[in-house]
């Protein structure tokens, strides 16, 4: 962990880019203050359980970036506790590049949109997969998706922070463009 949660991503190279391109004096103001969120509050867990998609990146040993889509219904992420998601792991293409990923490197990154309200929110943590515990896998389970989870993906949360709407296209599901124009 870090002294400021912030600086799981501004790490002493990129605060001397925001110095030399003006915007280090507003992220140490922010540092000072309350800074970037490492628990699960209210808001997150809001947030957490409209997706129906995210984001999730990953390195190897050697720091080949990896980045997976996952889906599932609204709700399909599961609190934990405080600090920590469970995300269930369908079966997919059988590349296993995630799965291989965290066993060299637990960092991982977790991208959650929502493109119709122009709203990010970005989670820094590790992660990790389990399959042996059929309680988590139970819970991770939703009794009404077509598909059961293979394993559950566990994420613990080190810092997240909302992130600004600008340049964020929204989109919207087939489900809520019916919502607003019920013939179409």
């Amino acid at each position: 962990m870090t002294a400021i949660p912030s600086d799981i991503a501004f790490t002493p190279a990129v605060k001397e880019q925001q110095a030399l391109r003006g915007s280090r004096d507003s992220y140490r103001k922010m540092e000072q203050g309350p800074g970037w969120r490492t628990t699960i509050n209210q808001q997150l867990e809001d947030f957490i359980a409209q997706r129906d998609s995210i984001y999730i990146a990953t390195a190897s040993a050697d720091g080949q970036p990896y980045m997976q889509h996952r889906g599932g219904p609204p709700g399909f992420i599961k609190i934990i506790d405080d600090h920590t998601i469970a995300i269930p792991d369908y079966a997919g293409n059988k590349q296993y590049i995630t799965l291989g990923n965290l066993t060299e490197n637990p960092k991982a990154f977790i991208f959650l949109m929502d493109y119709p309200n122009r709203r990010r929110i970005k989670l820094w943590g590790t992660a990790r997969f389990v399959e042996d515990d059929p309680q988590l896998l139970q819970k991770v389970t939703d009794p009404d998706y077509p598909t059961k989870p293979d394993r559950a993906f566990l994420f613990t949360i080190h810092a997240w922070d909302i992130n600004c709407p600008k340049h964020i296209t929204p989109r919207y599901t087939v489900e809520q463009i019916q919502a607003l124009n019920p013939s179409a």
